[in-house]
């Protein structure tokens, strides 16, 4: 009877997750299946279902140089956002896995910090801070924000490759007579590259995709894709941007499973 018992409860509790799990996929999922089919509409506004298919608005894509200028702006400020994200986020994890002390768990809660502040006060914070200073807002002001916010991927990925590493193959390496930066170059670099991708293309996502920092710290002249496809639909209702949003959808899942194939990007995310 106890193990009867037991059996169904645990049955229970399988239906019952399964069950929220599906329906937390289905609330994901929704939207996007929802973008996508609204991106081949032949009408001329975004309703649902659309009143026929067609793909002039891909097309339409050609022309739509607004959003072209700010995608290129999107992709420069990821690519310095991630380059530098890897630079400053693999030096401190190899500080930070190397050492023990209050100090290194003290330096690892600041670079962490990005990901626990709210991003409207970040934001806001760092526009104080340049104006503070007499920096003006420009695309340097904007890497450097989105640097920021990066860098925690980058770090947190990095430092769990560095944490999987046997310190063996390091005391031997230096038994041998190798320097420090042979070390790194031939057996460190190596073993933690995966992670060091992995913590690269999430940086790059979260900088390409960054609204709020964007919001505060670009002038007038530098136009970012996501607040440029948020106006277009506040005031238009373009469909050109679900169009947008179908390349976006796709681009993002064919990088997400080349990530997979080479740096095994699930794993680094469990």
């Amino acid at each position: 009877m106890g193990n009867r018992r037991i059996d169904f409860d645990a049955l229970s509790f399988r239906i019952v997750m399964t069950g929220v799990a599906l329906l937390a996929l289905l609330l994901l999922a929704a939207p996007t299946v929802v973008v996508i089919w609204v991106s081949f509409t032949s009408g001329y506004s975004l309703k649902f279902p659309p009143p026929g298919y067609s793909l002039r608005w891909y097309v339409e894509l050609w022309n739509a140089w607004q959003l072209q200028f700010a995608l290129m702006n999107s992709l420069k400020v990821a690519a310095w956002a991630t380059g530098l994200s890897i630079l400053l986020g693999v030096a401190a994890s190899l500080g930070i896995a190397r050492s023990a002390s209050l100090t290194a768990r003290v330096l690892d809660s600041l670079f962490l910090s990005p990901l626990v502040l709210p991003a409207l006060a970040f934001g806001l914070s760092s526009l104080m801070f340049f104006s503070l200073v007499g920096v003006p807002v420009s695309p340097l002001t904007l890497i450097i924000g989105h640097t920021v916010v990066s860098v925690p991927f980058v770090v947190r990925n990095t430092v769990a490759s560095l944490a999987q590493m046997n310190p063996t193959l390091l005391e031997a390496s230096a038994s041998l007579g190798a320097t420090r930066w042979f070390t790194f170059r031939r057996i460190t670099l190596p073993l933690i590259r995966p992670g060091i991708m992995a913590g690269g293309f999430i940086a790059f996502m979260a900088s390409f995709d960054n609204v709020p920092v964007s919001l505060f710290l670009r002038d007038a002249a530098t136009d970012m894709l996501p607040i440029r496809m948020w106006q277009d639909l506040e005031g238009k209702l373009d469909v050109t941007v679900a169009a947008l949003s179908g390349v976006l959808i796709v681009a993002t899942i064919a990088l997400m499973l080349a990530m997979e194939r080479v740096a095994g990007l699930s794993k680094r995310l469990t």
